[in-house]
């Protein structure tokens, strides 16, 4: 399996591997980060879902990319196709470290992560499970042209985490004028 790298005015996505783990396991550690992505980890759990993302590669097909910043080769955060087992729908999902949050990052990589889904995995409809008191995640999903569709549910062990799923179809996404 050939398997997909991304370039962005910024970034280079490139699937998740075991150079990413410091980074990683730091971002899973940042309590402020992780509010709303399902707690902090230990770094005994941020290797297993390093390697539960990276393996989804082979198992799924597609998974969240890694976001290296194109100018320092520094590691911005995670965005992404995402489907486990449960899960309420399509996803592309985002998460980027504390020093880059505010930047655009994510939606630069989140542009490039939707057009992959929609172009290359042929999906027809793409959520963003998000927590009703993420604001900055909210307004990223508005900004990407999602819609609130209302409360859904996220298999366990998050099964208790409030989300609402914001999406659009396909067709949304490519009949929207970008920025």
């Amino acid at each position: 399996m050939t398997l997909p790298v991304l370039f962005t005015e910024r970034l280079v996505l490139r699937p998740l591997n075991g150079e990413d783990f410091e980074p990683w396991a730091a971002f899973q550690a940042d309590a402020e980060m992780m509010r709303f992505l399902g707690g902090v980890q230990s770094r005994a759990e941020s290797w297993r879902s390093l390697c539960t993302m990276a393996g989804a590669w082979s198992v799924r097909g597609y998974s969240m990319f890694a976001l290296i910043e194109r100018g320092t080769g520094r590691w911005v955060g995670r965005v992404g196709p995402w489907q486990p087992e449960g899960w309420p729908g399509t996803e592309v999902g985002w998460g980027v470290a504390r020093e880059f949050a505010g930047q655009g990052y994510a939606y630069e990589a989140a542009v490039a992560a939707m057009d992959y889904a929609v172009d290359m995995l042929g999906w027809t409809d793409i959520i963003h499970t998000i927590d009703p008191d993420n604001l900055a995640s909210i307004r990223l999903a508005q900004r990407l042209g999602a819609a609130n569709r209302g409360p859904t549910r996220l298999p366990p062990p998050y099964e208790d985490l409030p989300v609402d799923a914001w999406g659009q179809t396909a067709a949304q996404w490519k009949a929207r004028i970008r920025p």
